[in-house]
């Protein structure tokens, strides 16, 4: 190591000029050669990003196109090409379209709408959100339009310009597809509500009539059961057809708004027979229109009808025609119901009434009601039917028929029907204990109760805790209730059966039920409808028809219960045919239970 020193120390200033000039030049070397590779990776890289950045765009749905300043095409993705309709030495050339597009209700050419824009961007976008391309063929697209500047290289001041075209086509289908029916393709209740106030203008502006009609497809529920889901759907899909092709005819708008559910705005009506006649034709075709294994399907439909300006304001026509469609539903299977504002004029506000119910249950609104019923042979009162009253706060005493209905469709009926259970039962026993005559209780319950498949359960449970004789306990379900889920209403009978209540059936006679259904059924009594009782002193039908209801009961071991009895004409006529029981004013109305106390001592 000295040595080497020592050399070093005794170089000739040539000596020691080479050697530096060595050391330099290698450094330089060193450097350009780190560079030169640094370089070749940035390089490596960018082509990398380039590539990466072709293939992304390439696969894009969006339209992407770079152009250079002198309007040059430097790239252009799959999507511009056909667009555009690019040919194939289209890059480093001129851009060559023919395609124009729309700004503010004129149209540019699109090369030359590019080009002029150029020197006006400088660093902000151009944005046409919603605009409209059309290409050599005439073809209008809905498009979004953006053109930005980009500095293609940091080292010089080559500026490129980035255009995107968004074609909106699958956009807009996608948005039309939310106002369309999935299953029949036609315009639905969103759509429906879009429409109306353009109708309701020209009827209004024009001074003619609109109807709004809604029709309903009978026991779909149980068509589907029978049928099955896709002969189900078949069935709305053909109806759908045959209303297109009706509209069509007519200048009808049809609108398929849910399930079952198809509404008609009728612009040329002139009148409330009109819009009967029209529905009453579409339900004759409609009855027998759908062939299954060459079998007609006999369908029914019923509909609801409001006619601006007849049935009231306009606001609340499409309202107006839901509330005559459930009258309809209620009148039975078929029919049609016209809204006339007189006819439903009513004290009440369904809405109010929904939102106190749950209060009043807590605050002891409700009272059970009795009305007697009473044995033919000896008029003595010997059962009663347990009936809902409800005390409110403003209304005062609401009868049931206002407020039963709505608390079926909300449910609320469940909880109710709980409540009249538990009542009774707490006053069976105080009569027990304060030694009243002992008499059978009927309650009324529905299939909504029915069908949470915990009733029978509960009733038992309710048995139970309060030690009350089944035998004492009846439940009355109405005939038409009873027939729209035959098979469960038979399960569910035999279930109570088998606890030792009674099984009534109530309403009987109002055109559901043959006798041949009576022998599935294991009631104990049949409960004649009072619609055919209100007439038989002067109408022989009516008369024939409540003989041989007893006569034919009574071969099947029930019992009769005849209602709607309110003179005593009445009591002697029926009471002829072998009436077991009778029930109506003549005797007495329901009366709270202190007051009915005192026909029970």
């Amino acid at each position: 190591m000295g040595s080497l020193f020592e050399k070093f120390t005794h170089l000739t200033q040539i000596e020691y000029l080479l050697l530096t000039f060595t050391i330099i030049l290698f450094v330089f070397l060193w450097i350009l050669y780190f560079n030169t590779r640094e370089k070749r990776k940035l390089k490596a890289q960018m082509e990398s990003n380039v590539t990466a950045f072709q293939k992304t765009c390439a696969i894009s749905d969006d339209a992407i196109m770079i152009l250079s300043e002198n309007n040059k095409v430097q790239y252009a993705n799959n999507a511009m090409i056909r667009l555009l309709e690019l040919k194939d030495n289209f890059l480093l050339k001129n851009l060559d379209t023919t395609a124009q597009i729309k700004v503010k209700k004129e149209w540019f050419d699109l090369g030359s709408f590019v080009l002029e824009h150029h020197m006006g961007l400088n660093d902000t976008l151009l944005s046409y959100p919603t605009s409209q391309l059309k290409t050599s063929e005439g073809h209008e697209t809905p498009i979004h339009f953006y053109m930005d500047s980009l500095l293609m290289d940091l080292s010089s001041t080559m500026v490129s310009y980035v255009i995107t075209i968004q074609d909106l086509t699958k956009v807009k289908e996608q948005s039309n597809s939310q106002f369309k029916h999935q299953l029949t393709q036609l315009p639905n209740q969103l759509q429906a509500h879009q429409d109306l106030p353009a109708f309701f203008a020209k009827a209004h502006l024009e001074k003619n009539k609109l109807a709004l009609v809604l029709l309903h497809l009978d026991n779909f529920s149980r068509l589907r059961s029978i049928i099955g889901y896709e002969q189900a759907n078949s069935v709305l899909e053909k109806m759908a057809g045959y209303l297109e092709a009706v509209g069509a005819d007519l200048n009808l708008k049809i609108y398929h708004t849910f399930d079952n559910h198809f509404l008609l705005t009728v612009t040329n009506v002139h009148s409330m027979d009109d819009a009967t006649s029209l529905v009453e034709d579409i339900q004759q075709k409609l009855s027998s229109f759908y062939k299954l294994e060459d079998v007609s399907l006999h369908l029914t439909v019923s509909a609801g009808i409001a006619l601006y300006p007849d049935s009231g304001s306009i606001r609340k026509l499409l309202d107006h025609a839901y509330k005559a469609l459930a009258e309809a539903e209620k009148e039975g299977d078929g029919k049609i119901h016209i809204f006339i504002p007189e006819n439903f004029n009513s004290q009440y506000d369904e809405l109010r009434l929904h939102n106190d119910m749950p209060a009043a249950l807590k605050h002891g609104e409700f009272e059970v009601y009795y009305q007697p019923i009473i044995q033919v042979k000896n008029q003595e009162v010997v059962a009663a039917e347990a009936l809902i009253r409800w005390k409110h706060p403003q209304y005062g005493l609401i009868p049931p028929d206002v407020f039963i209905s709505l608390m079926e469709k909300t449910g609320f009926i469940i909880k109710l029907g709980q409540y009249v259970l538990d009542e009774v039962l707490k006053q069976q026993k105080r009569w027990e204990l304060f030694k009243f005559k002992q008499i059978e209780v009927s309650i009324n319950v529905s299939m909504v109760e029915i069908n949470t498949g915990e009733f029978v359960e509960h009733v038992e449970k309710k048995l139970g805790e309060h030690q009350i004789n089944p035998r004492l306990l009846k439940f009355e379900i109405t005939e038409g209730i009873a027939m729209s889920n035959e098979n469960e209403t038979v399960r569910y009978f035999h279930a109570l059966k088998k606890l030792g209540v009674g099984i009534s059936l109530d309403d009987f006679g109002t055109g559901y039920t043959s006798f041949g259904y009576l022998k599935k059924f294991p009631a104990d009594t049949l409960k004649i409808d009072k619609s055919l009782v209100d007439y038989i002193l002067t109408n022989e039908e009516d008369q024939r028809i409540v003989k041989a209801i007893i006569e034919l009961s009574h071969t099947l071991d029930m019992k009769i219960v005849v209602e709607g009895i309110e003179n005593k004409k009445m009591v002697e006529m029926i009471a002829s045919y072998g009436c077991d029981y009778m029930q109506g004013y003549h005797f007495s109305k329901p009366l709270p239970v202190f007051e009915f106390q005192k026909l029970l001592r």
